[in-house]
């Protein structure tokens, strides 16, 4: 099944680490994040690779190049001007079928997340599904028992709230809702809901973070080796 991987963001918010290199090549204990995305498909059998790149695509394109070094086959969609999330997957619509997507569906996933959920759990045929995972605190929790502190909880998830995890498994339906220019998140997905179309899968005990801040960077660093060793 092919998978697209949206990488051609700017990545603002992690200037200057993004200024010489886009995103995904965020380095995580001297690891890009999506050498670690295409390691993480292609444990779970997946091998046909779509990249759709924009800022400084030639540091992907050469560290990844054809995909065959790390047993998957990599193709490339280029924007020269920024589309959105939605802009691009609309962008490489035709790339996506004629690969050999006639009928059947095709997962899209965020180009700056690590996580170690099994994609196929979201791919039931004709469907539009996003994958969800509890909201982490930011903060660390004290709980209280009267006016004594009970216990410390260090940045629990959150009961009962869930956040998009950037994973996605669309129908080719979704070509029907993608704007020209524009994101997924703020135009498409609102759109599917409005006409009761987009479905939800919940991952209450995967790995999951997405690499948004350079504590995000420092944090996963120690992380990552228990996770993708398993």
């Amino acid at each position: 099944m092919i998978t697209v991987i949206l990488a051609g963001g700017l990545g603002k918010r992690l200037r200057p680490l993004t200024s010489d290199r886009p995103k995904p090549m965020i380095q995580i204990n001297n690891t890009p994040i999506i050498e670690l995305q295409v390691k993480w498909l292609k444990k779970f059998g997946i091998t046909d690779i779509i990249v759709l790149v924009g800022h400084l695509r030639e540091k992907i394109k050469h560290h990844l190049a054809d995909g065959k070094k790390f047993g998957v086959n990599i193709s490339y969609i280029e924007e020269n001007v920024p589309l959105g999330t939605g802009g691009a997957l609309k962008n490489a619509k035709d790339h996506i079928i004629q690969n050999g997507n006639t009928d059947s569906g095709f997962f899209v996933i965020n180009g700056d997340i690590l996580t170690n959920l099994d994609p196929f759990t979201i791919s039931e045929k004709g469907s539009m599904t996003l994958a969800l995972v509890p909201l982490k605190s930011t903060f660390g929790i004290v709980e209280t028992n009267g006016d004594l502190v009970s216990k410390f909880v260090e940045k629990p998830s959150i009961e009962d709230t869930w956040v998009n995890a950037g994973v996605y498994y669309f129908s080719n339906e979704i070509f029907d809702y993608l704007p020209d220019k524009g994101n997924l998140e703020t135009v498409t997905l609102p759109m599917l809901v409005e006409k009761q179309k987009l479905k939800a899968k919940k991952f209450s005990n995967n790995y999951w973070r997405s690499i948004d801040s350079h504590k995000d960077i420092d944090e996963a660093s120690q992380e990552i080796e228990q996770v993708f060793k398993k």
